[in-house]
């Protein structure tokens, strides 16, 4: 159950990185007509409306990012199939076809079903779909069927098994959409308290990848909230919405950085250089774009208490900024480009704030990562045990080559071949499934000076590189085919 919790964290990071591409969007078409949002220049109407266009369907991109992102394959009929899905359930479910089936006056539909094109039915859709192309698209039919077979097949089943989920939800979703209603209004019910909860849990569940569910309530149209669709399309209330964003950017973008300055500033002195390597990066990703798992996952096993510390600090930062009502937000994460782009939307409120507080968490990040790590002689980067020594030509290399040095030490570390059963990736990790955990290495891959090794089982380990995922994993696809 927790491998395929993970898989679908991963997955849902496909639709996710598609929102950038609104953030710009709509950022430039509100930079040309401020005052209007659009309705004054047929130019920025053109961009906003594109930017608009994405956000409007972002329960089906999540729909066709899990179909794709949960299949082995990772084949175009997987997305196809996730988008019969979406259509056929949310066209039999929605208000019209609802009032029909029960034979009702259309007034009388429960309220619940006017909110049916939501994420919630998107990843329900995409993996319904994903697990259905997993099992039958290979199946071969008779001869006189045979053009249907394999990846054909599986649309035409999952139009089929749609219906029989589509009759269930019938008079099943109202119950579900009142009880994540109900949960998202409780904690948005209080307030800046609430706001803070959530940041907590958000840092909290990162190690095991259920972030992702509970950012989908808050950020997402699931219970109504849609704190991020809402807020980059001007439709809510002025310090209110974008609550459950703003106090992301300064932890992320002078908290964690600040953290890792405290981690080089106690490294061994014959460690500093490799332990600037590691951090460095990580800060700056940190900073401009809000990716933070590189930092979050260099502490986070050596030091478990920092990283508790880390997700107290994340809550305090989100409810400071909900209590004061300083509102910015992000179309992928709380980085320096996403604030620049949202400082200047309609329901930005005093964003400038976010700066002075996140000057403030710098210091008491940096001190206070400081105090623990030396009073507690934490093994943070640079102050590990003298058994793994980094091999500072991989980790300070500019060349193309060290990714595929990278590669091949990892892989081999991994068990190669004879051990190695699948490796995937998401946006800053390599995910790889293992026959023999005892065969695995980990001492060797930290020579390459990843930032980070999660085992989250006894067959599937995670290898925190950052992100240069992408080119890590591409080497080792070219090794497992040679």
């Amino acid at each position: 159950m927790m491998k395929y919790l993970q898989n679908l964290g991963k997955s849902l990071m496909l639709p996710v990185a598609v929102l950038p591409a609104a953030a710009i969007l709509m950022g430039i078409g509100y930079a040309i007509d401020h005052e209007g949002w659009g309705s004054g220049n047929p130019f920025a109407a053109f961009f906003i409306g594109a930017g608009g266009s994405i956000l409007d369907f972002i329960p089906i991109l999540f729909a066709v990012g899990v179909g794709i992102g949960m299949t082995k394959e990772k084949d175009g009929p997987a997305a196809l199939s996730a988008l019969v899905a979406y259509l056929v359930i949310t066209k039999l479910l929605s208000p019209g076809s609802v009032a029909n089936l029960q034979q009702i006056p259309l007034e009388e539909v429960n309220m619940a079903f006017d909110k049916i094109q939501n994420v919630f039915i998107g990843i329900l859709s995409g993996g319904i779909s994903a697990a259905l192309y997993n099992r039958y698209s290979q199946v071969k039919l008779p001869d006189a069927l045979a053009f249907f077979s394999g990846k054909r097949l599986v649309p035409i089943l999952t139009a089929g098994v749609m219906l029989i989920v589509s009759l269930i939800l019938l008079f099943v979703w109202p119950y579900i959409y009142t009880a994540l209603v109900s949960f998202g209004e409780a904690l948005s019910g209080l307030g800046a308290i609430g706001a803070g909860i959530y940041g907590f849990f958000n840092r909290l569940l990162i190690p095991t990848g259920l972030h992702h569910a509970l950012n989908n309530v808050f950020w997402f149209d699931v219970a109504g909230i849609n704190d991020i669709k809402n807020f980059w399309s001007g439709e809510g209330e002025l310090g209110i919405t974008g609550r459950y964003q703003a106090g992301f950017f300064p932890v992320m973008m002078f908290g964690l950085p600040a953290a890792a300055l405290a981690m080089y500033h106690t490294a061994k002195t014959k460690r500093k250089k490799q332990a600037a390597s590691l951090l460095l990066a990580g800060g700056l990703a940190a900073f401009l774009t809000g990716v933070t798992e590189p930092i979050e996952f260099s502490f986070m096993f050596l030091a478990p208490v920092l990283y508790l510390v880390h997700a107290v600090l994340t809550g305090l930062s989100l409810a400071i900024a909900a209590m004061f009502q300083w509102t910015a937000g992000f179309s992928f994460s709380g980085g320096l480009i996403d604030f620049v782009l949202s400082s200047q939307l309609p329901l930005a409120n005093k964003p400038y704030m976010l700066i002075v507080q996140g000057l403030v968490f710098a210091v008491i990040y940096y001190f206070v990562f400081r105090f623990l790590i030396v009073k507690l002689n934490l093994k943070t980067p640079g102050r590990e045990d003298d058994d793994v020594a980094v091999d500072e030509q991989i980790v300070q290399s500019g060349s193309k080559d060290r990714f595929g040095v990278m590669a091949e030490t990892i892989y081999s570390a991994l068990g190669g071949d004879d051990n190695v059963v699948s490796v995937d990736h998401c946006a800053t990790r390599l995910r790889v499934e293992v026959k023999d955990m005892n065969v695995v290495d980990q001492n060797k891959i930290k020579t390459t000076g990843v930032p980070g090794i999660n085992v989250v089982g006894a067959h599937n380990i995670q290898v925190i590189v950052g992100p240069q995922v992408q080119a890590v994993a591409d080497e080792v696809k070219k090794i497992r085919k040679n």
